[in-house]
């Protein structure tokens, strides 16, 4: 769990038309853009959807722009529901994300600030425009407070930066005590931004001192810092490193984000201004392309090496990597030629190599994870190589792939350690809206089946006072639960309304008002699935609900997305590890149906998250009260 708190505020998700209204140049490397209109505030849009004003409540929120393609004179639009916005996909929509730099609700208007910097759809766009263009965004998604638990702030960015890093120090109070590094192309692209005493902003200009050694030769106060780090992925990468390594930082309190990497933009024959999209494929997108059967496999076997971790650290010639590895010079050395030949890495002289921008990309944690086959993502993803088993047996094969079942891996707590420590941190996306929401109230006690549940009973008590939780674990969940409660849970009134008890999903839940069950179903099979919702509901209080979050394949509106790439693989992957896979509707519907229950009102909050509402099917014989 992030142990120093920045609250989340989830905004509901929507496409809007802006106007131009003022374009003024900051300095000769940034010009900002100021949006308004009507659709800034409350409006209905045009499928009838009632959709909230605009708001922006955190120093780093952003919106996506949505742009025409070269060529063309309309964007491709998102499509408004009434849940979100969908993404069309061929073509989808030509997007950039952006900082909200100021929103003024009172007088309706929306601050963007672009860099110069290099060829850019935005940044051709915004030196383009005029008062009067108008343009469609969406967003933010969610909005982060200021760091609470905190005793001093590093902040470190280069000119994509700057608008957050501006904003943040407006919105400081004025007793605040941070040191703020910014990198920026040249002296004159310096910016005024408010003073604050306790507050040293340092400028760099690229190419004379970098932003990793300004950090690393800085003072380093006392108490307890947070760091604030955000602009070229490499750079970001290495100050992260050593703020955790070499400062000793935990990794929660080093919040990061790579918003742009080195690569090459190609741009449009008929207009140097301006990329072609065609042709300009980001590091992301090359890395998503290169998924056929060897080139994947070998990219995984870099990454189990820990291949990218060192190259990125300076280690770049074949027999030093092959030393550090312990693996065979020869054959590595063919390895690293055939990622050469796929522009994973770039040859810098015989047998020597660096990280291409793809090859920078697997230096990320998340996608670590994903690939190497002893991560969180990546031990699940193993069982992918049983699929031409689970296709002929309808059973898992995950077995037949590890030696052991997966829930046999699950039983481990290192595993369930990590696990849950990357389950958690994608928590309050969903925690923040439940909880603000209608579905909690009169529930004075609530049972939890989740593998989020810590994060999930920290929110739901802390805005429910009298509420009680009880969470449901098998042992090793519940052990890395009571060991983290404490950090997640720091005042011991709450933590005292939480209590963990080891059981299994398939046991009679403990009675209680409203049992909670997220994302539990997909891993098994329909009559276990029935099974276990029976149970969730067979101590519930006369007038109890199961409230029940379940993923499930297939949009709203089928005819502008057709089927769903990544609702497949989550659908073929659950099948050949657990034997189940992703249920549409209507086979979620069968299974509630199976387990004496009835949907008696479907909720959507968030991000477009369904929270369904179960019942029995037949009144429930009379009962006391939950004590």
């Amino acid at each position: 769990m992030p142990k120093t708190s920045r609250r989340l505020t989830v905004h509901a998700l929507t496409l809007r038309e802006a106007e131009v209204v003022r374009v003024r140049d900051l300095t000769p490397g940034m010009r900002r853009i100021t949006l308004g209109g009507d659709q800034l505030r409350a409006f209905t849009s045009a499928g009838g959807h009632p959709r909230p004003a605009f708001d922006s409540l955190g120093f780093d929120d952003d919106v996506r722009l949505v742009f025409p393609y070269p060529g063309r004179t309309e964007p491709v639009l998102p499509v408004q529901r009434a849940t979100g916005v969908d993404l069309p996909r061929d073509p989808r929509p030509l997007t950039r994300a952006y900082t909200v730099r100021r929103w003024d609700a009172a007088a309706g208007e929306l601050d963007v600030d672009f860099v110069k910097h290099g060829i850019g759809i935005g940044t051709t766009w915004a030196y383009r425009v005029r008062p009067g263009d108008r343009i469609h965004l969406y967003g933010p998604s969610a909005s982060r407070s200021l760091p609470e638990a905190a005793d001093w702030l590093v902040v470190a960015g280069d000119d994509t930066a700057v608008p957050a890093i501006a904003r943040l120090l407006d919105e400081l109070p004025g007793d605040a005590r941070a040191q703020v590094f910014i990198e920026v192309a040249a002296e004159d692209q310096r910016l005024e931004l408010r003073d604050l005493p306790g507050v040293e902003v340092t400028w760099l200009v690229r190419g004379e001192r970098g932003l990793v050694d300004a950090v690393r030769d800085c003072a380093w106060w006392d108490g307890r810092p947070f760091a604030w780090v955000a602009g070229e992925h490499t750079a970001v990468r290495d100050l992260r490193r050593h703020l955790v390594e070499d400062r000793g930082m935990a990794k929660e309190d080093v919040e990061f984000t790579g918003y742009w990497r080195h690569g090459e933009v190609v741009a449009l024959d008929t207009d140097a201004a301006v990329p072609d999209p065609a042709k300009s494929a980001t590091p992301f997108e090359r890395l998503h392309d290169l998924t056929e059967i060897v080139a994947p496999v070998a990219i995984r076997t870099a990454v189990e090496l820990g291949l990218p971790d060192l190259m990125s650290r300076g280690v770049t010639g074949t027999a030093d990597l092959a030393a550090r590895t312990g693996a065979d010079a020869r054959a590595l050395g063919k390895l690293l030629r055939y990622l050469h030949a796929l522009d994973v890495v770039a040859e810098t002289g015989p047998g020597r190599y660096r990280l291409a921008p793809v090859g920078e990309v697997l230096t990320n944690d998340f996608m670590t994870d994903a690939l190497h086959p002893e991560g969180v993502r990546g031990r699940e993803m193993l069982g992918i190589h049983g699929l031409t088993e689970s296709i002929r047996t309808g059973r898992a094969a995950y077995a037949s792939v590890a030696g052991r079942t997966f829930a046999e891996v699950r039983t481990g707590q290192d595993y369930e350690d990590r696990y849950l420590e990357r389950l958690a941190k994608f928590q309050p996306a969903l925690t923040e809206p439940i909880a603000k929401s209608e579905l909690l109230d009169g529930v004075g006690h609530l049972v939890i089946h989740s593998g989020g549940a810590g994060a999930q009973a920290a929110g739901f008590v802390a805005a429910h006072p009298d509420l009680r939780v009880t969470i449901c674990a098998l042992p090793a969940q519940a052990d890395w639960l009571r060991r983290d409660l404490p950090d997640t849970l720091p005042e011991a009134a709450q933590r005292a309304r939480v209590a963990v008890v080891e059981q299994s999903v398939f046991e009679p839940s403990p009675a209680a008002d409203a049992v909670f069950v997220s994302r539990v179903l997909k891993a098994l099979p329909d009559a276990d699935a029935a099974h276990a919702l029976r149970r969730a509901a067979t101590n519930l209080a006369p007038g109890g609900r199961v409230l029940l979050v379940e993923e499930t394949f297939g949009t709203e509106n089928p005819d502008v997305h057709g089927p769903d790439e990544h609702d497949g693989e989550a659908d073929l992957l659950a099948l050949a590890v657990h034997g189940s896979g992703l249920r549409t509707a209507a086979e979620l519907d069968a299974v509630i149906a199976a387990a004496g229950l009835t949907c008696a009102q479907a909720h959507t909050v968030g991000w477009g998250t369904t929270v369904r509402e179960l019942v029995p099917t037949r009144p429930a014989t009379a009962r006391p009260p939950v004590a």
